[in-house]
């Protein structure tokens, strides 16, 4: 389990190449259509022109993205102090089952359909979510925060769920609302989190597209009191004043992820850049504990570049 993922409960953030997949339902549905299809997506079916044997999408029965990057994210969830850490990502599809990351982590979807010929319909997703989260177990920058008592790696394990509506806006477009329920299974905070959040995907041409992300976060009593109270015995070390902290919402979020085909088509899989930015903002007792309001801060950035590649 790297040590090298200190990433805050803020967003899952590195649904990095999901924007790839989404595309692919798209290609399927143009892919069907004679030479009136949409602009931007895939005027042409055939990468030939008229006559040509059928472009067939990479994105089929079978299909994978993997990829390596580098990002910027807090050294603890409210600090104020920024690590850099290695972004490996892998998404696809393999024997029906759909894999997405998930923060250090990742979700499997069961109901993942291969894109049809013909108009996109809406589409439903359910499966196990899995996370692992070392927040202040490692790579303390704060001196004073590193002095508190150290905190063990969880692992939390649940389901995601969600519901993805296409052409909301324009014809290759997608809409997708989701919830993830997850518990740690460690022993380590003991709790249970809530993570409901809406996406939006849309093309941007035949080798780009854009996704934007919004997302809350709710946590119960054990996981606020593991992370964000300061006991006497972390008073004493640190010079903090104690705190005692009840779960709610624990943080609102927003992040962008930008996809760019090195040749200029997202469909015939090949090489890719991705970026991503995030904003987040800790509410409620994750905004009060000292751990944030004295020696960090409520506002959470979060940005990474990387390149993959689909087969």
């Amino acid at each position: 389990m790297p040590e090298s993922r200190p990433l805050p409960s803020i967003l899952a953030i590195l649904a990095m190449a999901v924007a790839v997949p989404a595309h692919a339902e798209t290609a399927q549905e143009t892919g069907a259509q004679e030479e009136g299809a949409p602009a931007g997506v895939m005027q042409d079916a055939s990468p030939q022109g008229a006559g040509a044997p059928a472009f067939k999408p990479v994105f089929d029965e079978t299909w994978a993205t993997i990829g390596i990057g580098a990002g910027l994210v807090p050294s603890y969830s409210g600090s104020d102090d920024y690590v850099a850490f290695p972004l490996p990502l892998i998404v696809g599809r393999v024997g029906g089952v759909g894999i997405s990351p998930n923060g250090p982590g990742f979700n499997l979807d069961l109901l993942s359909q291969k894109p049809a010929m013909g108009p996109a319909k809406t589409s439903f997703s359910l499966g196990p979510s899995f996370r692992f989260r070392n927040d202040r177990a490692n790579r303390i920058k704060d001196p004073v925060v590193e002095l508190a008592s150290e905190l063990d790696t969880a692992i939390e394990v649940g389901l995601n769920g969600g519901v993805t509506f296409p052409g909301v806006f324009t014809r290759g477009d997608r809409l997708g609302v989701s919830t993830q329920l997850r518990w740690d299974i460690l022993g380590a905070h003991e709790g249970m989190l809530i993570e409901p959040g809406v996406n939006y995907f849309t093309p941007l041409g035949r080798g780009a597209a854009l996704q934007l992300g919004f997302n809350a976060s709710f946590v119960d009593d054990d996981f606020a009191d593991y992370y964000y109270t300061v006991t006497p015995a972390d008073a004493a070390a640190t010079g903090l004043p104690q705190f005692t902290a009840d779960g709610g919402l624990n943080s609102l979020g927003t992040l962008a992820i930008f996809t760019l085909d090195l040749d200029d088509n997202l469909l015939n899989g090949g090489f890719n850049l991705y970026g991503v930015a995030g904003y987040s903002r800790l509410v409620g007792d994750a905004a009060d504990t000292p751990f944030t309001s004295v020696r960090g801060s409520a506002s959470q950035f979060i940005g990474g570049i990387g390149v993959g590649y689909t087969f």
